[in-house]
């Protein structure tokens, strides 16, 4: 791979990797609740989730889908009612007020149980499998061996994601710092639960 074209998709990655979404705003709420050293199980969680969407893309497990769209309609619907659930959960979670304090903070989940969170919500949007298999074959230079092209391109991908993640957990832990009272707690709540019902609803409108 040229220097020239790895360039170019980590541009390009780096952009679509910043532009919030499930991934990122659940990275977000649970840095929000947790902290961002605490939040990190839910990272991982979504980046295993990407890594093996694009490795299954690359294996061409969109093309399976692509041609079975009751399939892709099964993983579609159960990606909707996923986020929607997740997203009416936190509109009704607790309003109580965010011990900004790291020590006093009480993990209510489990580092496995984050890790599952985090890789469910990577894992619901079988829209992202049409994508990476539009999008990584353009980096490919079919002249030259494709299996050390795709590793570069998904360990690209999966390293600017996880430098959003941080970000984003960073960002979210400070904000805790804000959502001190109830009312505001509440609101952030609500704000949250609506994106994520947005995100299912606009994933319902999707076709392979």
């Amino acid at each position: 791979m040229s220097l020239h074209t790895w360039w170019l998709f980590f541009l390009a990655v780096f952009l679509l990797c910043g532009t919030p979404g499930p991934n990122m705003l659940h990275v977000m709420t649970r840095s929000v609740h947790f902290g961002a050293r605490r939040s990190v199980a839910a990272m991982a969680g979504c980046l295993a989730a990407l890594v093996l969407i694009l490795f299954a893309s690359a294996t061409g497990l969109s093309a399976l889908l692509m041609a079975s769209p009751r399939l892709f309609d099964v993983l579609r619907y159960a990606g909707v009612a996923y986020l929607v659930y997740l997203g009416i959960r936190a509109w009704r979670s607790d309003a109580a007020p965010i011990d900004v304090d790291g020590r006093a903070l009480v993990p209510s989940l489990s580092p496995p149980a984050m890790f599952r969170g985090g890789f469910a919500i990577g894992i619901s949007n079988p829209k992202a499998l049409m994508f990476a298999a539009a999008f990584l074959p353009q980096f490919i230079d079919k002249a030259r061996p494709e299996i050390p092209q795709f590793a570069i391109l998904v360990a690209t991908f999966a390293a600017t994601e996880m430098f959003w993640y941080a970000v984003y957990g960073i960002g979210g832990q400070k904000l805790a710092g804000f959502l001190t009272r109830p009312g505001l707690k509440r609101a952030f709540n609500r704000l949250t639960g609506g994106i994520f019902i947005g995100f299912g609803l606009a994933l319902l409108g999707s076709r392979p």
